[in-house]
């Protein structure tokens, strides 16, 4: 399980370092994504294979949200290896979607982690803090 949130720096190669206790797990490639959120997805090949599987495969060809968000997410992914330093290079299409430049957020979020802008990230925490127990509730409702 991917846990925690880590403040790091993309340098002017436009890599971005993943935290030492992420990169056994990403040792055997990654796939990087847009997320549904303003950030990029992070997911090892195994979880990415997983998380299509589960959410993506099932999906008629004939719905159109389908075909959109199999665009959305497959048409930016890349695949690629950690380097010795456990850096990955992020292309500039994916660094725009992110609004990313040089101050990030890298967060662990259970299956994958999402690197975030450090600014947006912070506005992201505070919208939740401020809506966390009322989410909670409504997810609750939900699952009775």
């Amino acid at each position: 399980m991917l846990l925690g949130e880590y403040e790091h720096t993309i340098d002017d190669k436009n890599r971005v370092t993943l935290p030492s206790r992420f990169r056994q797990d990403f040792a055997g490639g990654v796939v990087v994504t847009r997320g549904i959120d303003p950030c990029l997805a992070v997911y090892t090949r195994t979880d990415w294979d997983e998380f299509v599987s589960a959410r993506l495969a099932g999906l008629s060809p004939f719905s159109r949200e389908a075909r959109q968000m199999r665009r959305y997410l497959f048409s930016a992914a890349i695949e690629t290896e950690p380097d010795r330093q456990g850096r990955v290079t992020l292309p500039a299409p994916l660094m725009k979607y992110g609004n990313l430049e040089r101050d990030v957020v890298v967060a662990g979020v259970q299956d994958h982690v999402e690197i975030w802008d450090r600014d947006t990230w912070r506005a992201q925490l505070e919208d939740v803090e401020g809506s966390a127990e009322l989410v909670a509730e409504r997810l609750a409702a939900k699952q009775s």
